[in-house]
Order: C-alpha cells, then structure tokens, then sequence
C-alpha cells in the first residue's frame, strides 16, 4: 500500500484540528503533521492530538529552530513522544525572515551551521548524554533530560530549500520536508541525493478538493499566491527555477494591491507543477505524479473548502478511499 500522510493547515481552530485529528485515527495514514506558523504553539497541539489520533506517527511541520534553544526542542521532542508512546516525527526547519526577525525578534544568521548544531545538540540530549558542547553558535555546559525519553533516537526530518540546506540534510537527518518545488527540479534533486544516500523523502503539498473543479482551484490558488508573495525564500527559489516571469507578476501585483485577488495571478501551469488542486478524480492522478518523481511520502496539506468537517470528508475519502461518518 503506498505510503500517505496529512497535515492539518495552520487556519483550522484548535477544535477542529482535534476533529480532524479524531477522524484520521479511522484511516490510519502513517503520520499526522501539525503546522506551526504563529498561532497555534506546535508542541501543545502534537501532545493533544496525539490522544485523537493514537495511531498514526505524529509529525511537526515545521518547528522553526530560531523560536527555541536547540535544549527546549530536545524536552519537547521527549515530553512528546513519551505522550505518543514513541510515536513522533521531529520536523525542523528555518522559517523565514519576517517570522524569525519580525516576529520573534531574532536575527536570521547562519542558518546551515545553526541547524547543523541543533540536531547534533538534540540527538545527544535523547541519548541521555551529559552535554558539554562548543559549537560556533551554542556553547553548553552540563545539560542533560531530568526525564528519560521513551526512545534514545527520535526521527528528524528537515524541512530544505536552497541547496546547501539540502546536502546537509541529506548528510544528517533522517527525511527532508520539501515544499513548493516545480517536479522536474525535484525529481532531478532526488535522483542526485538518493543516489548518495537514501532518506525518506516527504513533499508537503497544497491540496484542495471539490466537486466543482473551479472552486478548488481558486482556493489553492489564493493559498499559493500568498506563499509566493510573503515568503521571500520561496519566491526566489520559484524564480531561480524557471518561473522568473510569473513570480514578478504575482509580487510586483501583490506590492501594489497586497493579496485581495492575487489568486487570479497564478498561471494554470505553475497550479498544477506545484499543488494538487480539482475534482476528487483528477486530485488522485495529480498525487501519482507526485510519487512518479521520487517522492517517498507525501504530505497532503489541508486547504478547506466551506464547511471544514465536509471538505475533511471529501479531502480523506479521495486519498484513502474511506468515508469518516
């Protein structure tokens, strides 16, 4: 059976990700990933819908490593999976500059090395090590848990983008979170890297299903364009990798008028490269496409269209064929 996961997107309330989190424990897919972006705090939410959903690994997409010390990661990562009984996925990444500077008031710097220590920090801290360490950001002195982690290894997977965040995750963690890469690009970056070495390759995908073709794609187009227009890093890895021309449209339009109607921006072409968008029938052929080009595990990103328990319904009956009533 191929392999499927879900993430449950950022905009649901708290009440509906443990709804949602309650009906996938019906359709056991292999793991549920809880966003964070700046709402809802990651590990709190992993902890309870870890109890909603007692079967699937459960995954943190992303936990953004400027927010933490690489120490607190490391007792979150064990409180969580002693919660789930050794069940999470520890999904890290970098974030972007508004986030981490604006935001949460930090300087974006040195982002390779910075993740390079963390998960190196992490992983002693989970084997039960006294940590003397001194790297060239993190100097630690006498840390170790006061609580003993379920499991002496935890999986980490890396959320990368540009190409120095990708070798090094794929010389140190054990999957990538890749996210908003034209397929061809990423069917030849995966055939390069695996031939390396083998780690599970996870793709987050923009997803949204609808019985009215038109429908879905609009919403999937709104949730692209705002991606394209705030996230910096994604918009010129977008340019750098053949969608120079559509990428300034959509930003030079969003400088101008900001995201009303910056949907309508998006190309047809670039939807259906990037996300998976339409009827229930045409959304599981685009899924095929997806694993065609290297992709292990995908990751089907929630976009709710109208009533959220109804689109959940919909979104888990195309991809794992069950109905949640």
């Amino acid at each position: 059976m191929s392999r499927l996961s879900y993430s449950l997107g950022s905009l649901l309330s708290i009440e509906e990700v443990l709804e949602c989190s309650k009906k996938l424990n019906e359709i056991n897919p292999e793991v549920m990933w809880i966003p964070e972006t700046w709402g809802m705090e990651n590990f709190s939410m992993l902890g309870l819908a870890s109890k909603e959903n007692t079967f699937s690994k459960i995954g943190s997409s992303i936990i953004n490593i400027y927010s933490r010390s690489p120490s607190l990661i490391a007792m979150g990562a064990s409180t969580i999976d002693t919660i789930s009984n050794g069940r999470l996925i520890l999904g890290l990444g970098t974030s972007s500059v508004p986030i981490v500077e604006d935001f949460h008031g930090n300087s974006f710097e040195s982002p390779v090395q910075r993740m390079k220590e963390y998960v190196e920090i992490i992983r002693m801290a989970l084997r039960g090590e006294k940590i003397n360490y001194s790297g060239k950001i993190f100097s630690l002195k006498d840390f170790s848990l006061l609580t003993k982690p379920v499991r002496k290894e935890i999986p980490i997977y890396l959320a990368a983008i540009n190409q120095k965040m990708v070798e090094m995750t794929w010389d140190i963690a054990d999957g990538v979170i890749f996210y908003l890469r034209p397929k061809n690009e990423m069917k030849e970056t995966i055939s390069r890297m695996q031939k390396k070495k083998k780690i599970d390759t996870s793709l987050q995908i923009i997803t949204c299903i609808s019985d009215e073709q038109e429908k879905a794609r609009n919403r999937a187009k709104k949730t692209l364009s705002f991606y394209i227009a705030v996230g910096k890093i994604y918009r010129e890895f977008l340019q750098s990798t053949g969608y120079s021309k559509e990428i300034q449209v959509i930003y030079e339009e969003y400088k101008k008028g900001g995201l009303a109607g910056l949907d309508k921006f998006v190309p047809e072409k670039m939807l259906d490269d990037l996300c998976i968008a339409g009827t229930p029938d045409t959304a599981v052929k685009k899924l095929n496409e997806f694993r065609d080009i290297g992709i292990d595990l995908p990751i089907i990103q929630f976009n709710p269209i109208g009533n959220v328990k109804e689109s959940f319904e919909l979104l888990t009956k195309t991809f794992s064929g069950k109905s949640n009533e």
